[in-house]
């Protein structure tokens, strides 16, 4: 069971999805922060989910609330970012619409965080990379001596693309990183190159290949399992929550990211969120 010391806070959004899978379309939840909260609850932590919370709250995210703890600026339902994407296959998509709502409104200013008590705190992917260090700004002003959470960031494309140097800072300035392999290719070169400092982790997600786990000059493959792939749309954020659960648990970087590769196979052979709100 876990413990108040396994307690990991995500800091991201929740949205309204739509996923065009196999010929349908399928109305759902999904968000980067809600994806990474989920998973870490799943595999054993208790998790705060830090993020615009709707009130009253619409009954597909009633299952969330129950499993985590979201704390976050209250918004209306109507104000809760919303996407549209296509699934191709093999790991494959389109963003055929995106609006990010109140996403806006989750600032550092508007959450206590030196009142979280926290093992792990993450970042998941907003749409400015600048904000997401404004967060790392914030969580080290709240060091009173006592020491202050492991931090841990993702990213995706665009943020690469648009925002490179910023996303550089924020690879040296915090303990974990999670990207796929475009966005490691986009700020490295080559995933040969990706290296991190002897104290930090950093995890590549290759899709069906597998995950590289790098520490310092040390890199694992970490192969994925084999699944009938319905909706990918989380598999990212569901391994980084549970990556994140396993080393807050005192488990090696290795031997977290190889549960977490297991969690996120589970997650992909269903729509949306569904295997995570399991249990």
């Amino acid at each position: 069971m876990p413990s108040v010391n396994d307690q990991i806070g995500v800091i991201g959004t929740a949205s309204f999805d739509i996923l065009h899978v196999d010929s349908r379309v399928v109305h759902t939840i999904g968000g980067a922060g809600l994806y990474t909260a989920l998973a870490a609850h799943r595999a054993g932590a208790n998790t705060h989910l830090i993020a615009p919370r709707p009130e009253p709250l619409p009954q597909l995210f009633a299952p969330v609330a129950e499993r985590v703890q979201w704390i976050g600026p209250m918004i209306s339902p109507e104000a809760l970012p919303r996407l549209e994407i296509e699934h191709h296959g093999q790991g494959r998509a389109t963003l055929l619409d995106a609006s990010w709502g109140a996403e806006a409104e989750l600032t550092p200013a508007a959450i206590p965080l030196d009142k979280q008590h926290l093992t792990i705190l993450h970042i998941a992917a907003l749409s400015s990379a600048k904000r997401q260090l404004e967060f790392v700004w914030a969580i080290h002003a709240t060091d009173d001596g006592g020491g202050l959470p492991r931090i841990s960031v993702g990213t995706y494309a665009r943020l690469v693309d648009r925002e490179i140097e910023v996303v550089r800072q924020l690879f040296q300035l915090t303990d974990c990183f999670f990207m796929n392999e475009n966005e490691a290719l986009g700020l490295f070169g080559t995933t040969d190159r990706a290296r991190t400092r002897p104290d930090a982790l950093l995890c590549v997600t290759l899709g069906n290949q597998g995950v590289l786990v790098i520490e310092g000059d040390r890199v694992t493959h970490v192969p994925a399992h084999a699944v009938d792939e319905r909706d990918p749309t989380g598999a990212g954020d569901t391994f980084c929550g549970g990556t994140l659960a396993g080393l807050a648990m005192g488990l090696t970087p290795v031997a977290a990211a190889e549960r977490a590769v297991a969690l996120a196979a589970r997650t992909v052979s269903d729509i949306g969120p569904a295997s995570l709100l399991q249990g």
